[in-house]
């Protein structure tokens, strides 16, 4: 019959292979022992069995990518030699534990990665010096119980860290930001340049151009050769004019003329007259 681990087990991981789980909570799921984790979860990196009910680390699977494990609110008592077969593991919480002796923390020096170790509420804690002593055992160990050995608080160091961390990322992504949106708007700018030249739609244009002017000399011309015209008529018009002043005037030469002929001849008509009349008398 499956234990309450097994079955949430296969809860959790919802008909994925193992290999594929990269983080797993089997929380207050009773068990009084490890069953049904193998060494398949080869990727696993964070692994939750808080309250399970332990009582020793027995047949703990070979998990080499584990890097944080919660074993909180057990009744583990020793057997930390377990978990030889996890090296990476960095962090590492005990808490709510049966762990009385310094001992009983040995076989941890092999977790030569192992960084932050939390044993609130083990009797260990009550040993005089517990804090030099643990940290004098565990070389390698930055935190404990959430302070490092100089008191200062493991969420105000590592809270910085992350904050630098993101910093760095927001800089980058910023400076990708801004270099991708400039180049995109650069892109875009050449696009936009690339559809709206048009060699044909150009020349096309150029073309209308010049017929538009041509059409426009052409009425210019036709407006000027029309002045011309009027200009030629209105000078017909003149020079009809002066031929019929011309012609006026020679009449009126030829009627003065004719007016003296006729008075000549009427003068010599009288002085012929005249004078027959004076032979007569004689």
């Amino acid at each position: 019959m499956a234990s309450g681990l097994v079955k949430r087990l296969e809860l959790e991981m919802r008909g994925r292979p193992a290999e594929q789980i990269l983080d797993l909570n089997l929380d207050n799921c009773r068990a009084k022992k490890i069953e049904g984790l193998t060494s398949d979860f080869v990727n696993l990196q964070t692994l939750s069995l808080i309250n399970l009910g332990l009582q020793s680390l027995e047949g703990f699977p070979k998990l080499g990518n584990l890097r944080k494990l919660e074993l909180s609110d057990n009744s583990i008592s020793s057997g930390l030699d377990g978990l030889a077969c996890c090296p990476n593991i960095t962090h590492l919480s005990l808490s709510g534990n049966k762990i009385k002796d310094l001992v009983i923390l040995e076989p941890l020096k092999d977790l030569t990665h192992l960084k932050s170790l939390d044993l609130f509420n083990c009797e260990v804690t009550n040993l005089e010096g517990y804090r030099e002593k643990v940290f004098d055992i565990l070389k390698q160990l930055v935190f404990l119980d959430g302070f490092d050995k100089e008191e200062q608080e493991q969420e105000d160091v590592d809270g910085e860290e992350d904050d630098n961390d993101d910093d760095d990322d927001n800089e980058v992504d910023e400076e990708g930001s801004d270099g991708s949106d400039d180049d995109d708007d650069d892109e875009e700018d050449e696009d936009e340049d690339e559809e709206d030249y048009d060699p044909d739609a150009v020349d096309s244009d150029d073309d209308v151009a010049e017929v538009d002017d041509k059409v426009v000399q052409q009425v210019e011309d036709v407006e000027d050769s029309d002045d011309d015209d009027d200009d030629v008529v209105e000078g017909g018009d003149d020079d009809d004019d002066d031929d019929d002043d011309d012609e006026e005037g020679v009449d009126d030469e030829e009627a003065d003329a004719d007016d003296s002929t006729s008075r000549g001849t009427k003068r010599k008509h009288d002085d012929e007259v005249e004078k027959s009349d004076d032979e007569e008398d004689a």
